[in-house]
């Protein structure tokens, strides 16, 4: 049975690879596409061709070396231009500090969101030193990947300190089909294989007709604006009305969702705009055809992270359902349209 998960670049000369073998015993090759937008990796191409030729599901990466989020996005529109389209997903590689430390996150997540507005399956693979102490638990992707070597001795010894889907765990595994040393991953989450190598989001339907309308995120949103002037008319939340989703304007969302469920269902929640147990366990599934400040607060969300649910009215509606089915299913959420306490959760 194929198990083996390697990524590959450059480093790996295509003409040292054994393919035939290599086809019977790696289940995925993940392989490297650039190093920043101005190298572009020599072998990729090779790689693709012979992954093609020998039926071997492959994803691809890219090395980040943006120094802002505007460069971020730079980057990540550079590699979708060279990506092939038979990729079955992507992964922002980020390992270093290129970019001022307080930007680190935010352009490291507008890199993640080009690509994932583009309809692609997206991932993150960062430091296991580099992890916490940088933030990036913060960035939201698909699916994380995380080394972890322990001694290094090309088998898997000491695993990650935080929950993630792909472990590479050594970078000196040793194949019958290639020469020098590799490195090998494993499954380590609840995602099977499938899931990596199953079918792209973006040949999903007809999820896909309003995945193309998702609105984006510039500064100064007038989505974003709406929803910030309501916080501040109707909880009197005293928001600068800038249009940009931040700290301040999430923790007014929440403020407001609390004061609706002490009203509404006799919470007797403190109004802190703390998101924790306690609010989400006073949470009451909100369906398609719900009315009323809870359903605008849930739109507000959705155009802040990104999604379009067709208006700002109060009305969970047709475009309000879709917008949480695709953030759901971007999330990794049974994807059935209501907003419960994980769909909650994963917005706050």
């Amino acid at each position: 049975m194929k198990s083996l998960i390697v990524d590959i670049s450059h480093h790996q000369p295509s003409n040292k690879i054994n393919w035939a073998k290599a086809a019977k015993e790696v289940a995925l090759f993940i392989i490297r596409v650039q190093y920043g937008s101005n190298t572009i990796d020599r072998e990729y191409k090779n790689h693709v061709a012979h992954c093609k030729k020998y039926g071997i599901p492959f994803g691809h990466y890219a090395y980040g070396r943006f120094v802002s989020v505007v460069d971020a996005k730079v980057e990540a529109n550079d590699f979708l231009n060279r990506i092939d389209k038979e990729a079955k997903f992507l992964v922002l590689d980020v390992e270093e500090l290129t970019t001022p430390k307080n930007q680190i996150v935010q352009a490291s997540q507008a890199f993640i969101d080009v690509c994932k507005n583009a309809g692609w399956k997206t991932g993150l693979y960062t430091g296991h030193h580099f992890y916490k102490p940088n933030g990036m638990d913060k960035v939201k992707a698909d699916f994380l990947w995380i080394p972890r070597y322990g001694v290094n001795d090309g088998t898997a010894n000491k695993k990650p300190d935080f929950l993630c889907d792909l472990w590479q765990y050594t970078e000196k595994g040793k194949v019958s089909w290639y020469p020098s040393y590799l490195d090998l991953n494993n499954l380590h989450g609840t995602k099977s294989l499938e899931w990596f190598i199953g079918n792209m989001k973006i040949a999903e339907a007809p999820k896909t007709q309003v995945k193309s309308e998702i609105v984006k995120k510039p500064s100064g949103n007038s989505f974003i604006k709406t929803f910030q002037k309501w916080l501040n008319s109707t909880y009197k939340a005293g928001l600068v009305v800038d249009g940009i989703y931040g700290d301040k304007t999430k923790t007014e969302a929440i403020k407001a969702l609390q004061t609706e469920l002490n009203k509404q269902f006799g919470a007797k929640l403190v109004v802190d705009g703390k998101w924790g147990p306690k609010t989400k366990s006073a949470i009451r599934t909100v369906k398609k055809g719900a009315k009323g400040n809870i359903t605008r607060i849930i739109q507000g969300m959705l155009y802040c992270l990104g999604y379009n649910p067709k208006g700002f009215d109060g009305i969970f509606g047709n475009g309000c359902e879709s917008a949480v089915e695709i953030f759901q299913d971007d999330n990794n959420l049974t994807s059935d349209g209501l907003v419960g306490k994980d769909t909650f959760d994963e917005m706050f």
